[in-house]
């Protein structure tokens, strides 16, 4: 738990921003009401609109009423209301930043912890942190300072590396904490719990019983107002280098020794430095990019832009634990349900002796971990049906969240992260090894088909699961993309 006797003051950047009214204050309103948040604590929006103290905290608590997924007492927002104050100013004028940390000082009277939050377009961390640094905000002298930076974290492996160069210049890595909110989610922390709390898979979880993994992202919505930006980013940069690459190093990563924040983030890199990049050559046939119908049309897109908006990769893991075992990995937008989920297929008995209907197979154990919406884990087996010689059936155990735990509203993952970054546990934060090694497989890719056109940008309509390219990657390994849903799982 943080400190009670040590004020803190959190300062989010870019307060009027729709990220600190949407998912922020929510999130610490919530942690407020548990009793998880310090009780001598100050939080600061800076930002360029003009806002009374008063006005800011309406506008806030209007935000609540759209945002927030819990219900809550006004009683318990007039007490947390008092805490939060505005501070208008300029992201490059220091004279700003001087007036800021004037005003935290006399708030705090002595020794206090602070958190900066960047909730801020990417172009203007360096510039934020360099005036934090030469007005002297980010010294430890007199408590932790910590500083949450949001995602992108660089647009390609050069300019990550230079983000990090410049930021090191300012801050220890220990006092970044690169921001996932994918890493925040319960349903994601449970597969770490899953894997390493129960002996039940883990003796199976390799190349021996393992026969590939499948793991999804796939929005149902198009870009909708989120088009002039996603234009100049595609579905590589926005989900695969940081959220799908996640979910994989998760699924595959060797036991920690600890669940310190170094012991796992070292496991996690080690996963990514032993994937086999995809190289040039190979690009053409172990990736998918495809584009929905109509995306072109859509305001703020280029009429001729070329920007995948779907995406399919096959990786391959060169360790001991994983040779062999293909990885495929694919998201996008206007698909045909918003689902996220991981599938282990288990491979097939190596004799079958039971009898079978001519040309049927055995069907192998499957098991599907899935993170949103019918937040569970479903294993897959075959049982004989009543009244048969050796007739078979598949069917499923199935784990809850909502019927195990009777839990309304999953917590948000912001709550986490943020409560982590008070108590300076980065164990769900990115490190900056890990960002670069993770665009060091993605880069290839994006500039693969961006200086070569292979493979051809498919397309695909919208309310689909994407193009047959999709479905031939992986039907040329002999194998098909499987779909999970409350009652069954299936294939296209």
């Amino acid at each position: 738990m943080p400190n009670n006797d040590i004020p803190t003051s959190i300062v989010i950047f870019g307060a009027s921003g729709d990220l600190t009214r949407r998912k922020l204050i929510p999130s610490l309103f919530n942690l407020f009401r548990k009793g998880r948040l310090p009780k001598r604590l100050h939080i600061v929006g800076f930002g360029g609109t003009p806002f009374e103290d008063d006005q800011f905290q309406v506008h806030l608590r209007e935000g609540l009423d759209q945002f927030a997924p819990y219900e809550f007492k006004e009683e318990e927002w007039r007490a947390f209301a008092p805490h939060i104050s505005y501070h208008q100013g300029h992201y490059d004028v220091k004279s700003d930043f001087e007036k800021l940390d004037a005003d935290l000082s006399a708030r705090e009277s002595g020794t206090a912890n602070r958190l900066y939050y960047l909730a801020i377009p990417p172009s203007l961390f360096p510039e934020i942190i360099g005036l934090l640094g030469e007005t002297g905000q980010v010294r430890e002298d007199s408590g932790w300072r910590h500083v949450v930076i949001e995602k992108p974290f660089g647009t390609d492996l050069e300019s990550a590396r230079a983000l990090n160069v410049q930021i090191h210049q300012v801050l220890g890595e220990d006092q970044i904490y690169r921001i996932d909110h994918y890493l925040g989610k319960e349903t994601v922390q449970n597969i770490l719990m899953f894997r390493f709390a129960n002996t039940i898979f883990e003796p199976l979880w390799n190349r021996n019983y393992i026969d590939h993994v499948q793991i999804t992202v796939a929005e149902k919505v198009d870009v909708g107002h989120r088009a002039g930006y996603y234009d100049g980013v595609g579905v590589l940069r926005d989900m695969f280098q940081n959220h799908l690459m996640q979910l994989l190093t998760l699924v595959a990563m060797e036991p920690p020794a600890s669940f310190d924040a170094d012991a796992l983030r070292n496991e996690k890199v080690k996963v990514l430095r032993a994937i086999d990049p995809i190289t040039p050559d190979e690009v053409a046939s172990e990736t998918v990019r495809a584009q929905y119908c109509g995306y072109c049309e859509t305001e703020g897109v280029a009429p001729d832009s070329i920007t995948p908006t779907y995406a399919a990769l096959r990786f391959v893991i060169d360790n001991w634990r994983w040779k062999g075992v293909p990885f495929y990995l694919r998201s996008g937008k206007a698909l045909a349900e918003k689902l996220t989920q991981i599938i282990i297929q288990f491979k097939e008995p190596p004799h079958t002796m039971f009898p079978l209907p001519p040309g049927k197979q055995m069907t192998p154990d499957m098991l599907v971990l899935y993170l949103h919406p019918d937040e569970g884990i479903h294993l897959r087996f075959e049982a004989k049906v009543p009244d048969t010689v050796a007739e078979m059936r598949s069917v499923d155990m199935e784990f809850h969240y909502a019927d195990s735990f009777g839990l309304t509203a999953i917590p948000e993952a912001y709550e986490r992260l943020l409560l982590d970054a008070l108590q300076g546990d980065a164990a769900l934060f990115t490190r900056a090894d890990e960002v670069e090694t993770a665009w060091g497989l993605i880069d290839p890719i994006i500039h693969a088909w961006e200086q070569t056109n292979e493979p051809p940008l498919a397309s695909y309509d919208p309310g689909t699961w994407g193009p047959p390219a999709a479905d031939e990657l992986l039907a040329r390994d002999g194998r098909a993309w499987l779909y999970g849903s409350d009652e069954h799982i299936h294939k296209k």
